[in-house]
């Protein structure tokens, strides 16, 4: 095959700039290939390469006695006792899923399956965080479809329970939707596998589907803003086959648990290319390839177009020689392709023949450990006034705000969304989605994990670094409420351009915060992606660092629940309330103002609030918990009251807050706990004790939310307001 002449134009769009080209020139000492050229831009790209990310990365925390692996690796990996260990991770397939929202969806899903599985741990749950345009833009209709059944066809086919996530809408993000997805799963803490090879003359073995032409360029375009000829990418979106994955995942563990596995790397962004540098470079090693035993499936295929391909379910591995025919027999058993594709060699190069053909011959640490590393110019957001309750004149009474905000896409259900995924399968979900976090039985118990996903961007847009500290107490309050003990997180941080200072500012501030969040809260960050470039004609998305948190229960039948259980139960509020109206749901949508700083975090309150409640939990005094979040108080308690249709008496707030922001604001650090009305004075009493804000503000009953003064709001109204809205939508209606 002739090779195109590598021109400027050529080098431009591989995304490389002119310094990093003389960078490479430098390098390597001479003008490269058109197969190297593509292998610098797969592995310089900000996808892989994270060179402008990586400089602030770096202060994050991520160590604590039960971290088995922090970042670096396929996944993170955390110690949960008994011998078994916790593998995590989330990514992104944002771009992917603008353009082919079904395809990008699956794969996003496929991918960070395998990221779980490549450390030797079987999936047990999945979750996602999904951001889409306005509702009222044209094509957010149809994106949501395609998402949601692209992750429900993905997971369900592949027979893993996707238990949770968050759903929102924005117009920040027409131009631009953000798919993150979470994986979770169980191995032995004697059996994690990793990447770094071993070994001189060890076979490199191809593993899975075969290599087709399908998401060339997909970690680039990735890492590029999009313009309006977006849907001309379409070929680099990747095509999932999920029946494939299974068979790849059961292969995988087979060989595993037959200890043939020396090292093992999933073949994802940048396919080929950024698997085998990974292994080789990891382990001080070179690497040969002969792309001559690459199973293909598509005719004539280049040296180019087989290193930069990212055809789906595929694996790379080092096997231990002696074990090369019993791995091959298993995995030809599973009807899945094993060809040995290299070896393992002492010279650090990367060596890729094609055809009797040297296709490239490259030093393997510098593909990755000289990769660009930037230190961007970067300016913190302006700090926004706060926002005087008092000044905000309430457009509607307290009643008919809260039917209002019930039934708004922020704050409406997302049934329609979830229950088009399995959240059962493999029978160990202990709570569905719709609650604070999810809950899973590890094996038989009694042990369970809580998993939540969690970020609120307008606060990251109006002061990052409270916004960051609040994605990471959210996901901490969270797994609180349901009884679990936070112990780490995994992060997918999506942002626009970092080359605009002011985007880069987002960036900084907001990696701040969640820095500081983790320490206060000692809860670690393991493993994680960061999404740049999400930007559409020059408008980015806004700041969305999304925040996965894993925590543990001792008893899973412990977990407390949001809904209310019975009649006559005493209503307590945790936390201290000052009526924060800036940036709250209710100030955008009641009062059309989205604008003023966000509430301020407190991380000792946060930290002193959640472990009283989670002690009352495991007490076994709480009988329905629920933390207070986007709505307030008021939409809180309505949620409760609408998951066990059971209606509350309230008291009227106190005189020294104006009531709509007693009953909307988002002020952090606070819960929602009942209890039998006998033990409520003793709870009180010894909160008071602890220096814990505690309030009783009513009691569990009736058909209504009932506010003293106030008009009541039937239950029942309300869940239909509060259920409605999804399918409203996704059936036509306009809004």
């Amino acid at each position: 095959m002739n090779q195109p002449q590598i021109t400027p134009e050529l080098v431009a769009s591989h995304g490389l700039k002119p310094d990093e080209y003389e960078r490479i020139l430098k390098l390597i000492g001479r003008v490269p290939s058109f197969t190297e050229l593509g292998i610098f831009s797969a592995m310089w790209n900000e996808h892989c390469s994270y060179k402008s990310s990586r400089l602030h990365l770096r202060g994050l925390p991520t160590r604590a006695p039960w971290v088995i692996q922090g970042p670096g690796e396929n996944a993170g990996v955390i110690d949960i006792g008994d011998g078994l260990a916790v593998v995590f991770k989330m990514e992104s397939h944002n771009h992917p899923s603008y353009i082919e929202p079904y395809q990008g969806a699956t794969t996003g899903v496929g991918g960070i399956l395998r990221d779980v599985f490549t450390m030797g741990a079987r999936p047990i749950a999945c979750l996602n965080a999904l951001s889409f345009g306005a509702p009222e833009h044209p094509k957010t209709r149809h994106l949501v479809g395609g998402v949601v059944a692209g992750i429900g066809g993905y997971g369900n086919s592949f027979g893993v329970p996707t238990v949770g996530g968050q759903v929102r809408f924005h117009t920040r993000y027409d131009g631009n939707i953000l798919v993150n997805a979470m994986a979770v799963g169980l191995a032995d803490t004697d059996k994690i596998f990793y990447a770094a090879a071993s070994g001189v003359n060890m076979p490199i073995v191809y593993l899975g589907s075969k290599t087709g032409r399908d998401g060339i360029h997909g970690a680039s375009m990735a890492s590029a803003e999009f313009d309006d000829d977006s849907a001309e990418k379409r070929p680099t979106v990747q095509v999932g086959d999920p029946f494939a994955e299974k068979l790849l995942l059961e292969a995988c563990l087979e060989i595993m648990q037959a200890d043939c596995v020396i090292a093992i790397q999933d073949m994802g962004a940048a396919g080929l290319t950024c698997s085998a540098v990974e292994m080789g470079a990891k382990g001080d090693l070179g690497v040969d390839l002969d792309l001559d035993a690459v199973p293909t499936r598509e005719t004539g295929m280049s040296a180019y177009e087989m290193m930069l391909s990212e055809s789906q379910e595929r694996m790379l591995m080092v096997l231990k020689p002696e074990k090369e025919k019993q791995a091959e027999a298993i995995f030809r058993k599973w009807g899945l392709d094993f060809a040995v594709v290299g070896y393992t060699t002492p010279s650090k190069r990367f060596v890729v023949k094609h055809g009797g053909d040297v296709m490239a011959d490259l030093p393997i640490k510098e593909l990755g450990d000289e990769a660009p590393l930037y230190d961007r110019p970067h300016v913190a957001t302006p700090l926004l006034p706060v926002i005087h309750a008092r000044e905000v004149k309430p457009p509607l009474g307290i009643p008919q705000a809260l039917e209002k905000l019930i039934a708004t896409p922020e704050l409406c259900s997302k049934r329609w969304v979830w229950e088009q995924y399995d959240h059962v399968i493999l029978g160990n979900t202990v709570q569905r989605p719709g609650g604070d976090a999810a809950v899973v039985r590890v094996q038989d118990g009694p042990k369970g994990l809580a998993l939540t996903v969690d970020v609120t961007p307008r606060y990251c847009e109006a002061d990052p670094y409270q916004g960051g500290m609040q994605a990471v107490a959210e996901a901490w309050r969270n797994i609180t409420a349901v009884g679990g003990r936070p112990l780490a997180i995994t992060d997918n941080l999506n942002f626009g351009n970092p080359e605009r200072p002011e985007i880069m500012g987002q960036f900084v501030g907001c990696l701040k915060g969640i820095a500081e969040a983790c320490r206060a809260l000692d809860f670690p960050v393991v493993s994680g992606n960061v999404s740049l470039y999400n930007e559409t004609n020059g408008r980015g998305i806004l700041p969305t660092p999304s925040i996965g948190g894993v925590g543990l229960l001792d008893d899973f039948t412990k977990s407390a629940t949001l809904a209310f259980k019975a009649e006559g139960e005493a209503i307590l509020l945790v936390g201290e309330t000052q009526g924060w109206l800036g940036q709250s749901v209710y100030l955008r949508d009641i009062c059309s103002r989205e604008e003023g700083a966000p509430p301020p975090v407190d991380l000792a309150a946060e930290k002193r609030n959640g472990d009283v409640v989670r002690g009352m939990i495991r007490a076994g005094t709480a009988t329905a918990v629920h933390d207070v979040s986007d709505g307030g108080l008021l939409v809180a308690l309505a949620e409760m009251a609408i998951a066990g249709g059971i209606g509350a008496q309230l008291l009227a707030g106190p005189e020294s807050i104006v009531p709509h922001a007693y009953w909307f604001g988002e002020d952090q650090a606070r819960y929602i706990v009942t209890m039998p009305v006998e033990q409520a004075g003793l709870v009180l009493a010894k909160m008071k004790g602890a220096g814990v804000p505690c309030v009783r503000i009513g009691t569990t009953g009736g058909d209504a939310i009932a506010i003293a003064g106030q008009s009541a709001v039937p239950v029942r109204a309300l869940a239909a307001a509060f259920e409605s809205w999804f399918p409203d939508y996704m059936g036509g209606k306009a809004f």
